[in-house]
């Protein structure tokens, strides 16, 4: 009996596809634990009425667990009393600074506070379009001081922030992001 090559190669290219669709650490997989992670590690309750759960977990993901936006967006102290992980101690982030920025760090640099307004409910007081243009190519569309190259809204940078690594995200990450920050407590 001879062998059909074609019909071998569709056998394994079947298996394969079987196998590699089931083993962990597909993407389907490794987007569904991300989205978990992000969603067990986020610091403080989150506001899911209306919101895409998914793009929530996701955007914590990016911001608690990879992006460490807390590092520079939290005024001190970050963490709770005994709650220090380089002290040796559980991580315990403090609810009440988090995310919410106005410690000057490295200079006259001030992290922006990322929380949702009170009034509004937009991260940082963005709109989408607007938080997506910031990561994009870096412009201070609050045009707040030091003024990096100079003032202006077209040539006001920000300085300390990595947007040019953050501009490679696609922009469905970025508004996993932004979703994360609109499920946030507002800032009081």
């Amino acid at each position: 009996m001879k062998r059909n090559p074609l019909r071998m190669s569709a056998l394994t290219i079947a298996l394969s596809l079987t196998v590699s669709f089931s083993l962990p650490g597909n993407a389907g997989d490794d987007h569904a634990s991300r989205v978990r992670i992000g969603l067990d590690i986020a610091p403080v309750p989150l506001d899911l009425r209306g919101r895409n759960r998914a793009l929530v977990g996701l955007g914590s993901y990016f911001v608690n667990g990879i992006g460490d936006c807390n590092g520079c967006h939290t005024a001190l102290p970050i963490y709770l009393p005994g709650g220090d992980p380089f002290a040796g101690e559980p991580e315990q982030i403090d609810p009440n600074s988090y995310l919410m920025g106005g410690a000057p760090f490295f200079g006259p640099f001030v992290p922006r506070n990322l929380r949702p307004d009170p009034v509004t409910g937009l991260p940082a007081g963005y709109i989408f379009e607007e938080f997506l243009l910031v990561f994009r190519t870096g412009v201070d569309l609050k045009e707040l001081p030091p003024h990096v190259p100079g003032p202006g809204p077209d040539n006001d940078l920000l300085q300390v922030m990595p947007w040019p690594n953050f501009a490679n995200l696609s922009e469905r990450d970025i508004l996993a992001i932004y979703e994360y920050l609109s499920a946030l407590p507002p800032a009081p």
